[in-house]
């Protein structure tokens, strides 16, 4: 018998309702919720520090209050991420309602160890925990689990382990309910939500969240409760598969996932099996997410309109840094020509032009730099006006990675009745080598007639943030035009259609399972997401920029793709 496990939420901040849209629309054995990703564990850990009571996310416990009666009534048990940095804290609020049995997974927090265990001194350091926490937390009687750092996938994977009595060694098993969690984590992104080719999705505009049905090997199901909006489509599974990877071997703290080994299959409308899934071990490492203050930061964007649009950009940035009282530690500008000639309108004629200062100390980039702006309002180019006034400085966090040993990590869960049980390591642990899948074939590249059109028009991309750097997942709908795909995208064709990462390292894996290639852009995101190096700091739209680049496709497979 399957399990039935739905995801009401992708992160801190998605669609409120949607708990009790998952509650009521059909029949769940489980409810998950990931309200975490590396800005949300900075934010929160800014929030504890202001306030010792605080630091998780507070919609869950508003959802909640909501629902966990409905939820109860249902035998739906719930598992989250919500705890953030302070998950005893929420536990304790949630057991102020009387409902249920509640229990903590905790050992993930490293903070007051990073010194010992050479990370340095953090704002705070987060392991990545796994699964078998959780479900000794089910398996124990828990209605409710709360976590703080585990992987994403492991809030699926938690419950199949309680339910199918999985151990340690049933590694293809823990990998096929790993990917069927990778696939739902992020909400409606599974089932349609930012796909690339809409037309597909027949009802698109309030999409529901997805489920996944895991079976006892640990193949899957992936679909929706009936009448909800969206789509399950393998093209929708893929979309989410391929989003935030690196290489074919997708490690976490119970198993190590080989992507190259996924079968997909349209099995009926919105379901979509995945079989075939192969586990290796685990790595021996934990990933720690290490998450500090970078300094102070502040913004300006100015409009350049209509003519000589180089040298009034020129004269701005002169004046501004020849004024400023204080010269930040980091001054940097971006000027993005989005304007036109000849143009029909005022906004179409027109560029901006963004300067960002960051420095240690809020002096440097708070009224310095605010007042410098300001003053230079009626002294400057022609046509000078602003998106919006100069604010006030803002403190900026700064990501980065780093690895333990799986034995240091205290892994446990606090039980309802507060009794405490450890949870061990994996006993056998594999080191992680990168895999990145068969070589193409060069010669399909040019097969045969071609037009140069967008990437786009065969190709469907998502992307993301991993750290530092971009992954861009590319994949192709039909079998004749994956080893097309696979021989065009090479490092040197990525450097060429994405300048940005033309200095940086480029890797790609070939995933012809699922007729994807996987890219990743090692740098290309700074220091992270919260230190905002780039104007697309999570790289979300990376993919759809990668997709409006021309290249040459073979006439043969735009008659395929004309008559699909």
């Amino acid at each position: 018998m399957s399990l039935r496990v739905g995801n009401c939420s992708g992160f801190y901040g998605d669609r409120f309702a949607a708990m009790r849209e998952m509650l009521e629309g059909g029949e769940l054995d489980v409810l998950t919720g990931d309200y975490l990703a590396e800005l949300t564990m900075l934010i929160l850990g800014r929030d504890r520090a202001a306030d010792p009571a605080a630091g998780y996310a507070r919609t869950f416990l508003a959802q909640l209050r909501d629902c966990l009666r409905p939820a109860l009534d249902r035998g739906v048990r719930i598992v989250s991420n919500a705890g953030g940095v302070n998950p005893q804290a929420l536990a304790a609020a949630v057991r102020e309602l009387g409902l249920g049995r509640v229990a903590v997974v905790r050992g993930d927090d490293l903070t007051g160890r990073a010194g010992a265990l050479g990370l340095g001194s953090p704002l705070g350091a987060y392991a990545y925990l796994g699964a078998f926490g959780i479900a000794r937390a089910l398996a124990d009687g828990a209605d409710v689990v709360i976590t703080g750092r585990v992987t994403d996938a492991s809030l699926v994977v938690g419950p199949a382990i309680a339910h199918f009595g999985w151990g340690r060694t049933d590694l293809d098993a823990l990998a096929g309910a790993t990917v069927a969690g990778h696939v739902i984590e992020c909400g409606t992104q599974a089932t349609g939500g930012n796909y690339p080719f809409p037309g597909e999705i027949g009802d698109p505009l309030h999409p529901g969240f997805p489920i996944a049905e895991i079976r006892p090997d640990g193949s899957s199901t992936i679909t929706k409760h009936p009448g909800t909006g969206g789509a399950v489509t393998v093209g929708t599974v893929t979309a989410q598969l391929v989003y935030e990877v690196g290489d074919a071997r997708y490690a976490g703290p119970d198993v190590t996932t080989r992507l190259d080994t996924v079968s997909l299959r349209q099995a009926g409308p919105d379901r979509v099996e995945i079989t075939g899934v192969r586990g290796e071990p685990p790595p021996p490492e934990l990933k720690v997410a290490c998450t500090s203050l970078g300094g102070y930061r502040n913004e300006m964007t100015v409009v350049l309109t209509g003519l000589d649009i180089d040298a009034k950009a020129a004269l701005f940035r002169r004046q501004f840094e020849a004024a400023l009282p204080v010269e930040p530690a980091e001054l940097t500008w971006r000027l993005a020509r989005l304007d036109t000639p000849d143009a029909p309108t005022q906004q179409r004629a027109s560029a901006l032009l963004t300067v960002v200062a960051r420095d240690p100390g809020e002096k440097a980039v708070g009224r310095a730099f605010s007042d410098t702006a300001v003053e230079l309002a009626l002294a400057s180019y022609p046509g000078f006006f602003s998106t919006t006034p100069p604010g006030r400085a803002h403190p900026y966090g700064v990501y980065r990675a780093a690895l333990v040993p799986q034995s240091v990590v205290e892994h446990e869960v606090v039980l309802d009745d507060g009794s405490v049980v450890a949870v061990d390591p994996p006993p056998l642990t594999r080191p992680l080598e990168p895999l990145s899948g068969p070589a193409p074939s060069p010669a399909l590249e040019q097969a045969g007639p071609s037009r140069r059109l967008p990437l786009g028009t065969v190709a469907g991309a998502r992307s993301g943030d991993k750290g530092g750097d971009a992954n861009v997942g590319l994949w192709v709908r039909d079998d004749a035009a994956y080893p097309w795909l696979a021989a065009l995208i090479t490092e040197e064709r990525v450097r060429a259609l994405l300048p940005e990462a033309a200095e940086l390292p480029v890797r790609i894996t070939r995933l012809p399972g699922i007729r994807a290639v996987n890219i990743v852009i090692e740098g290309l995101l700074g220091r992270g997401v919260a230190d905002q190096a780039r104007f697309d700091p999570q790289a979300k739209g990376l993919g759809e920029w990668l997709r409006s680049r021309h290249v040459d496709i073979p006439e043969a497979l735009l008659a395929r793709e004309e008559e699909q």
